[in-house]
């Protein structure tokens, strides 16, 4: 992606690097330091983490406004020359209208896509309402001369519910609605992916986590995008913890050998 790209131009590159059997490795950036350093080891796309956008906030997923997750997307995609799909949660809404409403403003931050899940904070939308979410999101996304790649998000398996057969019923139903990606977080059997992938026409995101099968594995399933969610912000956030116990507990410092480390990926990102 050469600087000085479009939005829509990186809204195009954004859904071509989702291919069947050969997934787009897309890591979740929390700020712009982060986007930057991802970008410097050559990942060719991002997204933003609501947990971990929240907990640079001191906050809980879920604790982020609409307006502080769009100004936050709105930083990364100006920030970095890849395209950014921005983490929407629910929409921000319950209603078809209000999701609406979130994926128009979000238009306007120069992302290449976005997701909205069927997930409300604290349960699972009905079906005919989580598709009529869908339908909203996908009419607005694709409405104007820039189309954002709008994935459409099953969370049952993430939320305690392990139904296979609806998640599935789900992510067709969003096909159909006009979602580009369908991604179900949670799901990790190798079985149950491939029962995922076999079952819908559109590209099939997998969140990374334990007991996922490796990206080579997924990359044979047909997996076609394979994201980390919060974990690199909390991996970064452990880092702090050991080094800052470390120092509290033992008051030794070898936490400056990863310091290190840290410090030589920050130039050569930052110095660009």
């Amino acid at each position: 992606m050469s600087a000085g790209a479009t939005q829509q131009e990186k809204a195009e590159r954004f859904l071509a690097l989702h291919r069947k059997g050969d997934p787009l490795l897309m890591p979740n950036a929390w700020d712009l330091g982060s986007a930057a350093l991802l970008v410097s080891l050559g990942f060719k796309a991002l997204a933003t983490t609501s947990s971990g956008h929240a907990a640079t906030l001191g906050r809980l997923d879920g604790g982020v406004t609409r307006d502080e997750a769009l100004a936050h997307a709105a930083t990364l995609s100006e920030g970095t020359e890849v395209p950014v799909s921005a983490d929407l949660e629910n929409g921000f809404a319950d209603d078809p209208d209000g999701v609406a409403g979130t994926i128009e403003k979000a238009l306007g931050t120069g992302l290449a896509g976005c997701s909205v899940e069927d997930y409300s904070g604290s349960q699972i939308y009905e079906l005919a309402l989580a598709r009529e979410r869908v339908v909203a999101a996908a009419e607005t996304a694709h409405s104007g001369p820039v189309k954002l790649v709008l994935t459409a998000r099953a969370e049952n398996h993430i939320r305690g519910r392990d139904d296979l057969a609806d998640t599935i019923g789900r992510l067709q139903a969003y096909q159909e609605a006009g979602a580009d990606v369908l991604f179900a977080p949670g799901i990790k059997q190798a079985e149950d992916i491939r029962q995922v992938v076999e079952s819908v026409d559109r590209p099939v995101s997998v969140l990374a986590m334990p007991g996922v099968p490796s990206t080579a594995e997924l990359a044979r399933i047909g997996v076609a995008r394979v994201s980390v969610g919060g974990a690199f912000a909390f991996a970064a956030l452990g880092g702090l913890y050991d080094a800052a116990t470390e120092l509290r507990e033992k008051g030794t410092y070898g936490y400056l050998e990863r310091s290190a480390i840290g410090g030589r990926a920050a130039r050569n990102a930052f110095g660009r």
